[in-house]
């Protein structure tokens, strides 16, 4: 019995299989396998119409494939990158006898600059929405002063404060960049605006600056400078002033910090801002593969704190992250816990509880979605309630069990179902072009494998009868599967010369996995190593030898002649009577 060949195995075209050639082959080698193919599929040849049609488009196959490799450097860019590198832009105004190392640096140059380009196209735009939610009364409703309420009914639960921030970014020039941002505020029925302008420019490789105009209804005209400048490859400082106008007067404010990278994952911050809010702050921040920790020191009018800060990265598919934190000031003292998870492609769920004296018990709800955060904290109690801690921790668990099996996964599913038949759409699609490829390339070889065979027969030669190549087995518990195998005679009987039927050589890169690890002439009785239980059956008759003889040769991977020409004939209703059954 056989089986065909899987669908995942289908590939993209490879110009050293469509001319049948090794991939060493030398320019005399990619000559006479071009004007053999050149011959063979000459549309002059052909008078029916239909073949003709077919002889045309293979015969420009071949002569791309040979354009391509008789060029040391596209052959050399083709070698390393495939096709894909051939399509990049700017190869034009290469350098040529360039190295294969200096062609990967020219293609990465080429990679970056038209990512650049791609880039000036994006406005990259950034958002926030916060949705302050009140839900004391689930809580403080069941103390004493609220024992003798009468109506009262169901909780009641409101939206105290909201807030809606967005920015994009257009970049001008491969230096310059506008931003354009806004925001609205609402707080207890009272609420306000303002939108920001900015002009940043990359004044060199070890800094740039930004020159940012605001406005507002709550607040007047606001003008501000922003620098960043490298000072060494391991420090930076980054000031930030500002002047903002308003019915009291001119307000300024100075923001400065120093960064210094302590090693490769710890980077130290000092800051120091003057203004309304005046403080001094320093931090240290250490940033692994599987961990971040804070620890901060701020002194200043009206806050000073001290915040120690450590989160666990799970090295899962779905991103887990577990963080804890204590900030303890004259505010009073805060702990803060909670986790976050990747729920799809491009979105992050996340949940903290905040337990604080005097600010009580909070759950803090957020959504990353691409560039887009959804955030609501929610304030339960304003007294340190056991009640509130453990709905606040085990709510957001269950709800989020329940939502991931009865909700996410469902969906995460069915969108996979829906890549999967997408993926086999194109595939079949793609199968189609090829089987029918390969079987015009079939119908252009019949007259000269007539008179291949002729020769063949007027020398006492090697005549292929008949040659199947398919996944043969011998378990009988597979008989009930439907057989399908390659008829790959005439591909074969086209390829003997002088009596012989030599398998050259094929890629052995990604893009091309089939072909031959040595260069050697087929003879009777000769067998190669196994490879994936495929094989290919030939039925031969060599003149002066034993007729009918049948050679078996197990591939270890298949010749790429055959697999261009022969590799998408596959039919159900193919059963290769005594080959397969020898087997």
């Amino acid at each position: 019995m056989a089986t065909a060949l899987n669908e995942e195995e289908l590939d993209n075209e490879d110009y050293y299989s469509l001319l049948n050639v090794r991939r060493e082959a030398s320019s005399e080698e990619l000559k006479a396998a071009y004007r053999r193919l050149c011959m063979l599929y000459h549309p002059d040849k052909h008078r029916d119409p239909e073949l003709k049609s077919q002889a045309e488009r293979l015969f420009n196959l071949v002569h791309q494939a040979y354009e391509v490799l008789s060029d040391p450097q596209t052959r050399a860019i083709y070698d390393i990158y495939g096709k894909r590198g051939l399509e990049m832009e700017g190869w034009e105004v290469v350098e040529r006898r360039r190295t294969p190392a200096e062609i990967r640096e020219e293609f990465e140059r080429l990679q970056r600059e038209r990512e650049e380009r791609r880039l000036q196209q994006r406005t990259n735009p950034k958002g926030t929405i916060s949705v302050g939610i009140d839900a004391t009364d689930l809580f403080d409703r069941y103390e004493e002063e609220y024992e003798d309420v009468s109506g009262s009914g169901f909780p009641q639960i409101e939206i105290n404060k909201m807030h809606i921030s967005q920015s994009i970014e257009a970049p001008l020039t491969a230096t310059d960049t506008a931003i354009l941002s806004g925001s609205l505020s609402t707080q207890n029925g009272n609420g306000g605006g303002s939108i920001n302008f900015a002009l940043r420019r990359v004044t060199s490789a070890k800094g740039w600056g930004e020159l940012e105009f605001g406005a507002g209804d709550l607040q007047g005209p606001l003008f501000g400078l922003k620098l960043f400048r490298n000072l060494t490859p391991r420090c930076f400082v980054t000031t930030n002033c500002a002047l903002q106008f308003s019915s009291r007067g001119i307000r300024p404010g100075l923001t400065t910090v120093l960064a210094r990278n302590l090693d490769k994952n710890t980077v130290g911050y000092l800051q120091w801002r003057w203004g309304i809010q005046s403080a001094m702050n320093t931090s240290i921040v250490r940033d692994t593969k599987t961990s971040h920790f804070t620890v901060a020191l701020q002194l200043g009018i009206p806050h000073s704190f001290a915040l120690i800060s450590y989160q666990h990265k799970f090295q899962d598919d779905d991103q887990t992250r577990v963080k804890g934190s204590l900030k303890a000031g004259f505010f009073g003292t805060v702990v803060e816990y909670g986790a976050e998870r990747k729920i799809s492609r491009h979105s992050v769920l996340g949940a903290a509880v905040s337990i604080g004296v005097p600010q009580g018990v909070s759950l803090k709800v957020k959504l990353n979605r691409a560039s887009q955060t959804y955030f609501f904290p929610i304030h339960l109690t304003d007294q340190l309630l056991p009640s509130a801690v453990f709905y606040a921790t085990v709510g957001p668990l269950v709800v989020y069990f329940a939502l991931h099996r009865l909700v996410i996964k469902p969906y995460l599913r069915a969108q996979k179902e829906k890549e999967l038949e997408k993926q086999r759409e194109s595939t079949a699609t793609d199968i189609l072009q090829k089987k029918q490829e390969a079987e015009a390339a079939v119908r252009l070889m019949q007259e000269s494998v007539r008179r291949i065979i002729e020769a063949e027969e007027s020398r006492m030669g090697l005549i292929i009868v008949n040659a199947w190549y398919g996944k043969f087995v011998n378990d009988k518990s597979k008989k009930s599967e439907k057989v399908k195998v390659i008829d790959v005679t005439v591909p074969l009987q086209c390829l003997v010369k002088d009596s012989k039927l030599i398998l050259t050589e094929a890629s052995k890169v990604e893009h091309t996995p089939m072909g031959f690890r040595h260069e050697r002439p087929v003879g009777h009785g000769d067998s190669l190593a196994p490879w994936n239980g495929r094989s290919i059956v030939v039925e031969s008759l060599l003149f002066g030898v034993l007729p009918s003889t049948q050679v078996t040769v197990t591939l270890e991977l298949f010749t790429s002649s055959i697999r261009s020409h022969s590799k998408y004939l596959l039919s159900s209703d193919c059963v290769p009577g005594r080959a397969a059954n020898k087997i």
